[in-house]
C-alpha cells in the first residue's frame, strides 16, 4: 500500500515537470537562460538543478553516492534537459516497480557532494525529493507565468482527478 502511495507521488512529480516543460518550450534561449534571483542562475539552471536531484538521490538509493550533481554546463538547451529527464523517469519507475513496503523502512547510508555521510530511512528522501520537486517547479511556474507562458495548475488533486 505504501509503495502505491509513493508511486502515485512520483507519477504526479513527472506529470507536473512535464507540465513544467512544455510550457518552457515557448520561451526563447535568451528568456531560458536569463539570469534569475531564486539561487539556480537561470530558469534553465532551475530545471537541472530539479533533474540533478532527481538523478542523484535515486543513485544514492541504489547505493550509488555521486560525488557531484549534474552540471548546467551538459544541458546547453530545454530538448537536452527533456531527453535526459525522461531517461531518469524511466530509471525511477524501474526503481518504483522494484519497490515492496518493507523497503521503506530500509536505512540507506550515502555520502553527499560535500563528504557527510548520512543514514535515513528510504521513505524520508522519497517524500524529500517530491517535496523538492514541487518547491522548485513553483519557482519555475512562476518564471513562467510572468513569461506569459503560465503551466496552469499543478496542484496534485488536478493530476488525481485528470
Amino acid at each position: 500500500m505504501l509503495t502505491d502511495y509513493f508511486t502515485t507521488l512520483y507519477n504526479y512529480n513527472y506529470w507536473a515537470n512535464e507540465h513544467i516543460l512544455d510550457a518552457a518550450e515557448h520561451l526563447s534561449g535568451e528568456q531560458l537562460n536569463a539570469p534569475t534571483q531564486n539561487g539556480h542562475d537561470s530558469l534553465r539552471g532551475t530545471l537541472v538543478h530539479i533533474l540533478g536531484a532527481e538523478w542523484i538521490w535515486r543513485s544514492r538509493w541504489q547505493g550509488v553516492s555521486p560525488t557531484a550533481t549534474l552540471s548546467e554546463v551538459d544541458f546547453p538547451t530545454l530538448e537536452t534537459i527533456r531527453t535526459r529527464w525522461h531517461l531518469e523517469e524511466q530509471q525511477m519507475h524501474a526503481f518504483l516497480a522494484a519497490l515492496r513496503d518493507e523497503d521503506l523502512t530500509r536505512i540507506v547510508q550515502y555520502t553527499n557532494t560535500k563528504g557527510q555521510v548520512y543514514a535515513p530511512p528510504l521513505w524520508q528522501m522519497m517524500a524529500h525529493l517530491v517535496n523538492h520537486g514541487t518547491q522548485h517547479r513553483s519557482e519555475v511556474a512562476l518564471m513562467l507565468t510572468e513569461l506569459g507562458h503560465s503551466p496552469g495548475d499543478l496542484d496534485l488533486l488536478m493530476f488525481l482527478i485528470g
